[in-house]
């Protein structure tokens, strides 16, 4: 075979190592919903999004059963558990939901059907890469508005934003969001993809919990509700159009029916007194980081530490003490904007919250000596 077939992809990988930003797989052996074995060390896990530990619950695990769709639904992959899912999670929104096999595949196809080309879809900056995919096949023209603002432009469509924001962990003014969508007419999409199950009443999400009901809402399943798959609710029809015209439902096959049976039973699980832990969690978490100096925007499950060039020299550190927050680095954020991502589950326990903070003082230090004394 001619070595020079494949020069220009040969090429880009070097470029990629040059720029520091190659990724490589790391297979995790979870032992419990936050410690597993990674690369021979056993490793706290704070960057996992089971934020209720429900993915290890007993139940949860007896619940994957059954077998795969082996089809997209409109073809041969229907099973009465996605039906089942479906109409438990319309009973919690009081809207029809449906189904589809990823939150990425979600906002693929919502953003498809709702809009069309020379309609305006005002997007927040920091949304995130499956709205921004979705947006562009579409064809609407995007309006990219700076994060958080709550401008709306006359005759704009949509406007699109996220719950709880997946890198900054931060919820904006949704309330005004909402008021300056309805005053230029646009439907309002919130992705509660990492609120849903947590935050708001019931879980419902970031948006319930401001007394904003969306037009719109995506959810996900394989985050807090420790399965797999997501969800979009919105008006009856809606999901005929999602089932009828949505590309990434209607050429994917179907969710798992184990994972559509695990989702089912999450559901029932998630109540109050998860949410309660998690946020006696998240309390416990900022207050150490705090008393340390150490900032983190938000205040909820979702903490992010930009230390910039620092990161993955800590981020190493801190596996070498034993806790695994990989770091975050462009093109997923912005350059100079590279952070560490903690992610707080309902399943971790004070001593391993206080064996972060203890671990993430001990890295700073070390990395910032390494700093100051290399030559």
């Amino acid at each position: 075979m001619n070595a020079d077939r494949y020069a220009r992809l040969t090429e880009r990988v070097a470029a990629q190592k040059a720029a520091g930003t190659e990724r490589r797989l790391a297979p995790l052996s979870m032992i419990t919903a936050t410690t597993a074995e990674v690369e021979g060390r056993y490793v706290d896990v704070f960057c996992s999004n089971d934020y209720l530990g429900l993915a290890h619950h007993p139940d949860v695990r007896k619940a994957w059963r059954g077998a795969g769709a082996g089809s997209a639904r409109l073809i041969a992959g229907d099973r009465p558990s996605h039906h089942a899912l479906e109409e438990v999670l319309s009973d919690r929104y009081g809207r029809p939901v449906t189904l589809f096999t990823s939150g990425y595949h979600a906002n693929l196809a919502l953003m498809q059907v709702l809009l069309e080309a020379g309609d305006v879809a005002v997007s927040d900056a920091m949304n995130h890469a499956s709205i921004i995919d979705g947006l562009r096949l579409s064809k609407a023209t995007r309006v990219i508005a700076p994060h958080g603002t709550a401008e709306v432009p006359a005759g704009a469509r949509l406007v699109v934003t996220e719950g709880l924001f997946s890198m900054d962990g931060d919820v904006v003014d949704l309330p005004r969001l909402g008021r300056s969508a309805a005053a230029a007419g646009a439907w309002l999409c919130v992705d509660e993809a990492h609120a849903v199950g947590v935050l708001g009443p019931g879980g419902r999400g970031a948006s319930f919990g401001a007394g904003v009901v969306p037009d719109f809402v995506v959810g996900t399943l394989g985050k807090a509700f420790g399965s797999m798959g997501a969800f979009v609710v919105g008006p009856p029809a809606l999901r005929t159009l999602l089932i009828s015209q949505g590309r990434s439902f209607i050429f994917t096959t179907a969710l798992p029916e184990p994972a559509a049976r695990a989702a089912f039973v999450a559901l029932r699980l998630a109540d109050d007194g998860l949410r309660a832990q998690l946020a006696a969690n998240v309390r416990r978490l900022r207050a150490g980081l705090w008393a340390l100096g150490i900032s983190a925007p938000g205040r909820d499950h979702i903490v992010p530490i930009v230390l910039g060039a620092r990161t993955m020299a800590v981020a190493a550190a801190l596996k070498a003490r034993g806790v695994l927050v990989p770091g975050i680095r462009p093109p997923t954020v912005a350059p100079g904007a590279e952070r560490l991502r903690i992610t707080l589950s309902a399943a971790h326990t004070n001593a391993q919250i206080d064996h972060l903070l203890d671990a993430l003082d001990d890295s700073l230090r070390s990395v910032s000596l390494d700093l100051v004394e290399a030559p």
